[in-house]
């Protein structure tokens, strides 16, 4: 069995060694230097084979994952951040944050008994989902994706209402599952994305460059409503999915955050920066 996790990435930038992991620069089609030469980073392509490469300012990670469903050949397929990995379910006690990202050996049992890996849900308390992109970012973009939902693929419409009312969800477009669920969803998920591409094109010049990357975000909530169908249509079951911490290499400003999650949700000041 093979299985290769890619490392979206715009930047230089440590990455882990184990093999499992594949490092991808995202964005590689519109990446220059102040010279306007195509940066090199020294890490896999996002714009080589077939790709969408050049919509990285508004899909974010997804031109990575995109590339490595259409490029990549393993059994396991998954997307992790420069930032941002699974974390073993055994840590150890270290100052090297790198010491407790998932192996290679760990994910090879993990892949034995389960058939999709994800990160600890996020939970949000005061928020649904929907009310929660609501006020941080547009709820158009949500509703037409329920109205591209609903003529594209309406058997997932009770799944994408069940999960708009849900307080938690599987963030960051991290996963990784077996090829034929991955081919599923990347089939599901792109298609959806590119109508509502076509249905949005317009909107994106008026928004600044972070909310314009709207479908990154979109992909996020829709991943769950993906994996909701999945458990309802008995595809998989609870037991398939395997919960894993989510490692940060950078600190998070959780008091910024917290109050700019307050912020969006009182005051409705939508969100224009990571934390």
């Amino acid at each position: 069995m093979t299985a290769k996790i890619i490392v979206a990435t715009h930047k230089a930038y440590r990455m882990p060694e184990d093999p499992l992991y594949l490092p991808v620069q995202v964005g590689a089609a519109c990446n220059k230097d102040e010279n306007g030469k195509p940066i090199d980073l020294g890490f896999s392509k996002d714009n080589t084979g077939e790709n969408i490469s050049a919509k990285n300012p508004h899909f974010c990670e997804l031109t990575g994952l995109y590339w490595a469903w259409k490029n990549v050949d393993a059994d396991w397929l998954g997307l992790a951040h420069y930032r941002r990995y699974f974390g073993s379910k055994h840590p150890k006690k270290t100052d090297d944050l790198y010491e407790n990202v998932l192996t290679s050996a760990e994910a090879e049992e993990l892949m034995a008994q389960y058939k999709v890996l994800v990160p600890q849900k996020r939970k949000y308390y005061i928020e649904t989902l929907y009310s929660h992109y609501a006020h941080t970012h547009y709820a158009e973009h949500l509703d037409e994706t329920r109205k591209i939902i609903a003529d594209a693929c309406p058997e997932y419409l009770d799944s994408f209402d069940r999960v708009m009312e849900q307080r938690s969800g599987y963030m960051f477009n991290m996963c990784c599952m077996e090829r034929p669920l991955m081919d599923d969803y990347c089939s599901w998920v792109f298609n959806i994305l590119f109508r509502l591409e076509d249905a949005l094109r317009d909107e994106e010049e008026g928004l600044s460059f972070y909310q314009g990357r709207f479908y990154g975000r979109v992909s996020e909530i829709i991943f769950n409503v993906w994996l909701d169908h999945q458990l309802t249509n008995g595809t998989l079951d609870k037991k398939d999915i395997c919960e894993l911490p989510c490692l940060y290499t950078e600190k998070v400003n959780w008091v910024r955050k917290g109050i700019a999650f307050l912020s969006a949700k009182f005051l409705h000041k939508r969100y224009e920066n990571s934390f």
